[in-house]
């Protein structure tokens, strides 16, 4: 293990996320919030330490696999504790452990929350917590990937160790100038959403905020009743369409942007993805429209939105869907294990590994009349390595694990079944609000300590996809040159 390079890119991690936190800063100066003394002070350790891991000497520059994984982990893990300084100095989070539970569930977007009165924030804090949802829905490994070359560091171990999904493929030829290329996109979507917000009517700092979170697929709401404060249908199908657009892999943008449109419509994730919410939310609309709504078209609204918001991992809510039919919360607590597209801000298993599984199931029906014959897994036309589908196969199967022994712990606070398993659906799978204890008009902030640290430590781990963290935990791997 070369701990130098280690230490000396987790120091630019850190600095890069105390230059993030100038513009919370700037915030609380102007607004005279009791949190400006807050975050000027964590803005001075964050970079002081982060200053001084960056001079850590080492022997080599290169990244090697061992490596990548130890700076994603320790990356996410120092972002979230450095993170959580300016709630707790400030008091707007008295006791640490929910402060590194809001900070945690910031980063990884997913958007479960520990406030009951989250308009009391200042607006210092209340920007911060919001803007580490776009910190986080690209990544701020990605971002410093961009930084690495000026330093004489490779990244694509980073990159590969941090991607979504199950393969991580570059745009272009060299890993910073896809950094730069997603970030481009990930700005321009950003800005597109602030002017939609703003042409319905929204104040700026509730525009950057509400898009901080859709762009995001973070989901902290600014408001106590999230954007069910919004009593205007507009402001719901906007937030909708731009929650919906941001779990598309987003190297399809960059495809549309070349021009090769051909490419991205016969794209299978995305007619999965597009087709799953189409049919999520006429199902929804239709089921609600005959047992409680008076109006198809506001069925469709609810519908839509909340599909959207669970799908993307985004969690936004503008109706209590705890209080729909059985039939409607039974898809949404699908939606949860689904998510969003691979390469893009939202979580979940991924689209795409749902359709493998898919193409793999039609494989093995296929093979009971035709053992014999070899029929190998395409996607776009291309074969999927057999390592590939295995580490699919794996996923799955960690997932499954990790969700029922969290289930099982979770269940010891004395929760019905239906709670504790859609908390850790909520945090696994980075969606934010679950069902009954934890459903959309109730918070996290009853758990004990014990159950918000699990819980934490289950939403890294859905966006880390799992292995990540696993590898740090397998001390046999760590004594093998990688």
């Amino acid at each position: 293990m070369n701990y130098g390079i280690v230490l000396r890119v987790l120091g630019n991690i850190l600095i890069v996320e105390s230059l993030l936190m100038l513009p919370a800063l700037t915030i609380a100066f102007y607004m005279n919030g009791q949190d400006k003394m807050a975050f000027l002070i964590t803005i001075i350790i964050t970079g002081t330490i982060g200053f001084m891991m960056s001079k850590k000497a080492s022997n080599k520059n290169n990244i090697n696999a061992r490596e990548g994984l130890a700076i994603v982990a320790f990356g996410w893990l120092l972002a979230s504790l450095f993170g959580a300084l300016p709630f707790y100095i400030s008091g707007s989070i008295p006791k640490f452990i929910d402060a590194f539970f809001e900070t945690v569930s910031g980063l990884t977007t997913t958007g479960s929350s520990i406030l009951s009165n989250v308009e009391g924030l200042p607006h210092g804090a209340l920007f911060w917590r919001s803007f580490t949802h776009w910190i986080g829905g690209m990544g701020i490994l990605v971002f410093t990937i961009a930084l690495l070359p000026a330093l004489g560091i490779g990244g694509f171990q980073i990159f590969k160790a941090e991607s979504p999904g199950p393969i991580a493929g570059k745009i272009a030829p060299r890993i910073k100038d896809t950094a730069k290329i997603l970030y481009v996109t990930y700005f321009s979507i950003t800005i597109l959403h602030i002017i939609f917000l703003r042409l319905g009517g929204m104040n700026l700092f509730d525009s950057m905020l509400h898009t901080f979170g859709s762009v995001g697929t973070g989901g902290f709401g600014i408001k106590n009743n999230s954007v069910a404060f919004y009593e205007s249908s507009y402001i719901h199908i906007v937030i909708g369409v731009f929650m919906v657009l941001s779990g598309v892999n987003f190297s399809l943008y960059y495809s549309l942007f070349k021009g090769k449109w051909k490419e991205v419509i016969q794209d299978e994730e995305l007619k999965l993805y597009l087709t799953i919410v189409s049919v999520a939310v006429l199902l929804i609309a239709i089921n609600l429209f005959m047992t409680s709504y008076q109006s198809i078209f506001i069925a469709l609204r609810d519908s839509f939105f909340q599909v959207s918001s669970i799908i993307t991992t985004t969690g936004y809510t503008t109706a209590d869907f705890d209080m729909w039919p059985a039939f409607s919360k039974a898809i949404l607590f699908t939606l949860m294990f689904i998510g969003g597209c691979a390469g893009s801000t939202a979580g979940g298993m991924k689209v795409i590994r749902i359709l493998i599984l898919i193409k793999l199931i039609k494989r093995d029906v296929a093979k009971i009349f035709h053992p014999r014959a070899f029929i190998s897994i395409k996607n776009g036309g291309k074969t999927i390595p057999n390592e590939t589908i295995v580490s699919i196969n794996t996923f799955f199967a960690l997932y499954l694990m990790i969700f029922v022994l969290s289930t099982i712990l979770v269940s010891l606070e004395g929760l019905d079944l239906i709670s504790a398993s859609s908390s850790v659906a909520a945090t696994l799978g980075n969606i934010g609000p679950g069902l009954g204890f934890v459903g959309p008009t109730r918070n996290f902030g009853e758990f004990t300590f014990a159950s918000k640290a699990l819980f934490s430590l289950l939403m890294l781990l859905g966006r880390l996809e799992i292995f990540t963290i696993i590898a740090l935990v397998v001390p046999k791997d760590w004594t093998r040159e990688v």
